[in-house]
């Protein structure tokens, strides 16, 4: 393969789905890093707001060095198929 073949499949790979689950629903993203706002919008059609409301999101079967952990706003992960997120929503009031 020379590097034009192998430029163009790693710009197709870019673009290939992958399967989440999000709160036990399946979804299909192409992107291969998301942020902790993107998860959240994956987890809800419509995010609770407010000044007391926090997300946690955690992740399992992630990639590499980093299977499993916590994410933070302003935090991205790399994404890989069958990676598991949890997102939840409290009031801290």
């Amino acid at each position: 393969m020379n590097i034009a073949q192998e430029q163009n499949n790693q710009g197709q790979d870019d673009r290939q789905e992958v399967t989440i689950i999000v709160n036990g629903r399946q979804k299909e993203v192409t992107a291969r890093e998301l942020s902790f706002a993107d998860i959240i919008k994956l987890a809800f059609d419509n995010p609770p707001s407010g000044p007391n409301v926090l997300f946690t999101v955690t992740y399992r079967r992630g990639s590499g060095d980093k299977p499993e952990g916590t994410l933070v706003e302003g935090q991205t992960v790399k994404v890989r198929d069958g990676m598991i997120f949890n997102v939840t929503a409290t009031d801290k009031s």
